[in-house]
């Protein structure tokens, strides 16, 4: 996985790092619920029974922040459908969709059923407080002020976000 824990103040960050936006999708989605879980979840989630879904995201283009906002929208998905419809998102593939009015977020997920997961930390709302969601180009550095974090040169994408908890 390429998400690190960052430093934030009462809140939790993450820096996520990837080859593509359809991967940095992913990969930030697996930070935030690796978050959610304790230790021995994350050791025996394999061991429940999973299911298969897509689950959709749109919005229409604004033509600034578009993939900012794409990327809350997606993550309160994830965490509306755990909390209310009781399905924990473990592993996914997902497809960006740019048309020319709208942006969509199609995700093929596999999910198991919230009570069977223990809960670590929980998250309040996805935030767009230090939200980055960009592209570097090839040879371009992105350092980190954050000791724990490795710098990334590109290309690639990245972001950084913050979740309230």
């Amino acid at each position: 996985m390429s998400a690190w824990t960052r430093p934030t103040t009462a809140d939790i960050g993450l820096r996520v790092f990837s080859s593509s936006l359809n991967n940095l999708f992913c990969e930030t989605t697996t930070g935030m619920q690796q978050l959610l879980i304790t230790e021995q979840t994350k050791r025996n989630l394999n061991s429940n029974i999973r299911h298969s879904s897509q689950w959709n995201v749109f919005m229409e283009k604004n033509g600034s922040a578009d993939y900012e906002i794409l990327l809350i929208k997606w993550l309160e998905e994830v965490l509306y459908r755990n909390e209310v419809h009781d399905e924990f998102l473990c592993e996914m593939h997902m497809i960006i969709e740019e048309g020319e009015e709208y942006l969509t977020c199609k995700a093929q997920v596999d999910w198991v059923e919230s009570n069977q997961i223990e809960k670590g930390v929980e998250i309040k709302a996805v935030t767009s407080h230090e939200l980055i969601v960009e592209q570097l180009k090839q040879g371009e550095e992105l350092s980190s002020k954050w000791e724990e974090i490795p710098m990334f040169v590109g290309p690639g994408w990245y972001c950084d976000i913050v979740f309230d908890i």
